[in-house]
């Protein structure tokens, strides 16, 4: 199998059999190796009826249906355990993302030898002050952030080794990220290319402006997690220990001073210095125990997939 299309959707009935058509008509003319991988992410319209109709007339199409609405980041990962391809090719449902852009995305990554190709859509037929504007200022935090020197994380149209997809977990809100959790992973040779963006035929985005906000909030996750995920010690320890260190030298001035230097003085309780060396050692101590706690999560975790599937149809 020389091609995995996975395609998560929820409530895109209008455009599947139009989607369909347009990647086998690219994959049919380039004599590809395909298969169609449906992900419905809980639709509540006929989105998967759609499906199972394609499956039936097609041996390519394959899907997975979730008991309700798990987002983007568990379909892709359910995809993703599916694909069977040498190289996964992911774009959206809505006819946003043009299937003859992959035949240039596969050579990228099965002969120019790429672990990663995103798409890069430098020209957009979105609203410049609801999405255009966030997504400029979002994407250059997240270039900041985590190294990876890409134009659009957003971009739902890339291209991915079948190795990458195999070896990282996709969970959470973090589909956004994948080239950064590739990179996390060992995977270093990612690129990008730039994509023609074509403007809704139908229905309305799912996404809202709460999607930004979420994307930064996943953002210093990952961020966290790629820098002290292993080592959570080496953060809350070292945050913990210096606390501490600030309430027992304040604890050791009061105590100098009251026994030696001024015996007569106001009681240690009634000065404002007592309180600082208190709540400083006693946050210390949860900091620290806080990284010894993670260390154990760390070494007794136990991987799950926190999605349901109701049905999956693979051929």
């Amino acid at each position: 199998m020389q091609l995995s299309i996975v395609i998560p959707l929820l409530n895109e009935e209008e455009s599947l059999k139009e989607l369909y058509d347009w990647i086998a008509q690219v994959m049919q003319s380039n004599r590809f190796l395909f298969e169609v991988i449906f992900i419905d992410d809980g639709s509540t319209d006929d989105s998967w009826k759609i499906i199972e109709e394609l499956s039936t007339v097609n041996k390519d199409v394959k899907g997975i249906r979730f008991l309700r609405n798990f987002g983007k980041s568990q379909a892709l990962h359910a995809g993703f355990n599916l694909a069977q391809g040498d190289v996964i090719i992911t774009m959206d449902a809505d006819l946003q993302d043009n299937p003859e852009e992959i035949p240039e995305l596969y050579e990228l990554i099965s002969k120019n030898g790429f672990d990663i190709i995103s798409g890069w859509k430098k020209k957009r037929y979105d609203s410049i002050l609801a999405k255009n504007l966030p997504s400029k200022l979002f994407n250059w935090a997240a270039r900041k952030t985590s190294g990876v020197q890409l134009h659009d994380f957003n971009c739902g149209l890339k291209a991915y080794n079948k190795e990458v997809v195999k070896n990282i977990e996709v969970s959470g809100e973090m589909h956004r990220y994948i080239p950064v959790l590739a990179k996390n992973a060992g995977f270093h040779k990612i690129g990008e290319k730039v994509v023609r963006h074509q403007a809704r035929k139908y229905g309305n985005t799912k996404f809202g402006a709460e999607r930004f906000i979420n994307g930064f909030l996943d953002l210093l996750t990952i961020w966290f997690v790629s820098k002290f995920g292993k080592r959570p010690m080496h953060l809350f320890g070292a945050l913990g220990v210096l606390m501490f260190f600030i309430g027992f030298a304040f604890s050791l001035y009061l105590g100098i001073d009251k026994l030696f230097l001024n015996p007569t003085s106001r009681l240690i309780t009634d000065r404002p210095q007592f309180y600082i060396a208190l709540v400083s050692m006693i946050i210390g101590t949860q900091l620290f125990l806080a990284g010894f706690l993670g260390e154990i999560m760390i070494r007794s975790k136990k991987t799950s997939e926190n999605y349901r599937i109701s049905e999956t149809i693979n051929d």
